[in-house]
């Protein structure tokens, strides 16, 4: 790859390190609501963070395609330090009373915010966990399958990993809180909604590592 090819791979890998992390850190400022998503076979009731989730995962698996395991993880890492800057600057916003006609007071930003802390804290357990799991299954299988049969490396790994990311997510927000039929629907919704997204993205992966792939000279299962 001649110097100029190099650069442009370079700022790829930046472009999709920045988008998974604005993805991850939207999916925290955004965990407190939930909804419901009717997709007509049947409704999921999920956390309004889990919409954006998918994205993270899609993003890892084009990275550990074309730039393989260590700089995927760099990335997952990077991610986790911006969720904690991000829970420290939310915690600084608490720790000042706001001025009399502020457009968000005290009331308005801890019923937002105040849970925050537990949030992150119980997605970044998650999210450590089912991120680095979801990377070693997807190099697992590519190293078994010796680069063929992407869509199974792609499914495989995100709908394990994302089984482990919902269960602990639920389990260390709502254990002893939620009565436990509850935390089982919160769990079966939030896997199967994000099972049928990764089975969704697939074409997007494939369109996405075939046109990086020919851009770029890549041949075979080849990194760069």
């Amino acid at each position: 790859m001649n110097k100029g090819k190099r650069k442009q791979a370079d700022r790829l890998y930046l472009l999709l390190a920045a988008l998974f992390i604005a993805a991850l850190v939207t999916c925290n400022l955004i965990a407190n609501k939930f909804i419901s998503i009717d997709l007509g076979f049947k409704t999921f009731i999920i956390s309004a963070g889990i919409l954006p989730y998918p994205i993270t995962f899609l993003i890892t698996d084009i990275l550990s395609e074309i730039y393989g395991r260590k700089k995927t993880n760099s990335v997952v890492l990077s991610g986790l330090a911006a969720s904690l800057f991000v829970l420290l600057i939310i915690y600084l916003g608490g720790s000042f009373d706001s001025i009399a006609d502020s457009p968000v007071d005290n009331d308005a930003y801890d019923q937002v915010f105040g849970n925050s802390w537990r949030v992150i804290s119980a997605s970044m357990i998650a999210y450590l966990f089912a991120q680095l799991i979801d990377i070693r299954i997807y190099h697992f299988w590519k190293k078994l399958t010796k680069g063929k049969f992407l869509w199974l490396r792609n499914n495989g790994s995100t709908v394990l990993s994302q089984l482990v990311d919902t269960t602990l997510v639920v389990l260390v927000l709502f254990y002893g809180v939620k009565p436990n039929d509850e935390l089982l629907q919160f769990i079966i919704d939030g896997w199967m909604f994000k099972a049928l997204m990764a089975l969704l993205d697939t074409p997007l992966l494939y369109a996405a590592v075939f046109s990086i792939r020919k851009y770029f000279g890549i041949k075979g299962h080849e990194e760069i």
